[in-house]
């Protein structure tokens, strides 16, 4: 007979202990498959939790309040090579996952993933497999691949990723917000954040300065 195995024992972390109980819920009904052994509220905490209960993952957000799930995972890899560590976040950003991964993380998953694809990641990443959401994963190969034969896309050389470049240019054709976010399939929170960073690499601090930015360094003809 095939042994089954026991439940992935997973810590959770983030600065909003809603969403902790929000993902609590989200996974109360596969306790074959997954077991929820504790929680931290902020990265500070999230160090001594998970070197006390030993779990088989750790499941943190990227963007927290003082530091990172990013800092948080170098600390935990640092304490423990072994560590899995698993971001999860809205931010949809090929940028974020080159960075989890160059911080040893074993997955990044966006906030929009169902509960049966979670659990189903969180049991490959138990056994030594990697999770990345898929569609990221596909434009961050383009990404690396384009770098590679040092191919840019505009606002490359302002930093601007691949998404990022991509909202620019409908900021620029006149599109809103919920415009772009129906465009490309994505909430409205997420595309906001991507404002703020397109904002803060274009050194802007509005719509109209980003777009006057684009066109006057030739971005966007």
């Amino acid at each position: 007979m095939t042994a089954i195995a026991s439940p992935v024992r997973l810590v959770l972390v983030d600065d909003h202990e809603m969403v902790i109980e929000g993902l609590k819920a989200m996974l109360a009904g596969y306790g074959s498959r997954v077991r929820v052994v504790g929680h931290a509220v902020g990265v500070e905490r999230a160090v001594s939790v998970v070197d006390s209960l030993d779990p088989d993952v750790v499941l943190c957000d990227v963007r927290m309040q003082g530091s990172s799930g990013l800092d948080l995972c170098l600390a935990l890899r640092q304490r423990n090579p072994d560590r899995k560590v698993v971001m999860l976040s809205v931010y949809d950003d090929e940028q974020y996952l080159f960075q989890a991964l160059r911080v040893g993380a074993s997955g990044y998953l966006l906030k929009s993933i169902s509960s049966d694809d979670l659990v189903r990641q969180l049991e490959l990443v138990r056994d030594g497999e990697s999770a990345l959401d898929p569609g990221l994963a596909v434009r961050a190969a383009d990404t690396a691949s384009r770098l590679a034969r040092q191919e840019f896309w505009p606002g490359a050389r302002q930093g601007l990723t691949q998404r990022e470049s991509e909202i620019l240019s409908y900021m620029v054709t006149g599109l809103s917000n919920r415009g772009i976010a129906n465009k490309l399939v994505i909430g409205d929170e997420t595309v906001k954040s991507h404002l703020r960073s397109i904002y803060r690499k274009l050194g802007v601090s509005d719509r109209t300065s980003a777009v006057a930015t684009a066109l006057r360094e030739g971005i966007y003809q």
